[in-house]
């Protein structure tokens, strides 16, 4: 076993909801052996209040958080991440930062909750289920012997993370 902290970056378009949802479960599920962070390639400037209210419902860290953009991380200096993971459909097509590294990733999408309009009770259950999704794929991942698989089985491993229940890979969708 060993004392490795991986760093982990969670990348939405706007760095407003899921990617922050990521962030926070994993800092807390990742039990000291992850560091997770969250940006987008066109931050909002702010946090989706909902977000946060369905982290405090959980027990997870709601607070500290902000919507950042995805070049405080590319910059020379900046953490070394091991993995990213982005979390929205259209930050996966996005043309990214040339990341120090060369960290693994994934497509890890999952339906945006800050989009849904409707009653308070409808927003409050896309948002629970939003997090419900990536906890589940951040319990898979935690639960990887990382330090006994090699790149490639962790590159599939991965993958088949992201396409589990609640995943908008076109994949999943058609399984």
């Amino acid at each position: 076993m060993t004392d490795k902290t991986y760093t982990v970056l969670f990348l939405c378009t706007g760095n407003f909801a899921r990617s922050i949802l990521a962030e926070s479960i994993l800092n807390k599920e990742g039990g000291g052996r992850f560091k997770a962070f969250s940006a987008g390639s066109q931050p909002k400037g702010e946090v989706n209040p909902h977000a946060l209210k369905e982290l405090e419902a959980l027990g997870y860290p709601s607070t500290g958080f902000s919507s950042k953009s995805w070049d405080v991380f590319a910059k020379p200096g900046a953490s070394r991440m091991d993995f990213i993971f982005t979390v929205c459909d259209s930050a996966a097509g996005e043309a990214c930062p040339v990341w120090i590294g060369h960290p693994m990733t994934a497509h890890w999408g999952v339906e945006d909750p800050a989009a849904v309009v409707g009653t308070e009770m409808e927003i409050q259950r896309t948002f629970a289920q939003a997090a419900r999704f990536l906890k589940n794929r951040i319990a898979a991942f935690v639960s990887l012997p990382l330090e006994s698989i090699d790149r490639m089985a962790r590159g599939t491993k991965l993958r088949q993370i992201g396409a589990m229940e609640g995943s908008t890979s076109p994949q999943r969708k058609s399984a």
